[in-house]
């Protein structure tokens, strides 16, 4: 358990924090960090996949930006920083082949799914419909799906979000299973 190295496709190398079984994998998942980066709770979600079984690894999506991002869930200067990193400054397909390094780094165990959470959520409904060897994909409150409806899943989708979340309006996912009623909302 601990940091390791992902090299995409175009040559970038970034950090992520990578967990892995006491015994046999029963396959692999990337798990895709909120807006505050690969944070000691992102590190928890790795390890708890690990302790259930699957090789896991979370890739750190803003070392493009800015290496090693771990901010807080608290101060309102955390957010705003994590905000113009995930939607000003990351190119969406580099991100997206920063975690085509993840998904191909975990398919020496088996299949892959892929779960994300916030802006996470976001990337994996991305990953599911854009790279290849993504068995399947679950999306928690991913903030932005209902602007990337265009988009059509390679795999299995299941998406989550809260009854009374302010951040994603009820009228977006009603958009979500609208267009993609095989999508499991």
């Amino acid at each position: 358990m601990g940091q390791r190295q992902l090299t995409a496709a175009d040559g970038f190398s970034c950090g992520a924090y990578e967990a892995l079984p006491a015994g046999e994998p029963k396959g692999g998942v990337v798990v895709l960090q909120e807006i505050v980066g690969v944070n000691a709770h992102i590190r928890a979600v790795v390890d708890g996949y690990a302790a259930a079984g699957y090789a896991a690894i979370a890739p750190q999506i803003f070392d493009r930006v800015e290496r090693d991002v771990e901010l807080g869930y608290t101060a309102q200067a955390d957010f705003d920083k994590g905000l113009k990193l995930a939607f000003q400054d990351l190119d969406l397909d580099r991100t997206l082949a920063d975690i085509a390094a993840a998904v191909q780094a975990m398919q020496v165990h088996g299949k892959v799914g892929v779960v994300g959470y916030c802006f996470g959520g976001l990337l994996a409904w991305l990953a599911a419909c854009e790279i290849d060897g993504v068995a399947a994909a679950s999306a928690y409150y991913g903030g932005g799906i209902a602007k990337q409806l265009q988009r059509q899943p390679r795999c299995p989708v299941m998406m989550h979000f809260g009854e009374r979340d302010a951040h994603i309006p009820l009228s977006e996912v009603e958009a979500i299973r609208q267009a993609h009623p095989a999508v499991q909302v």
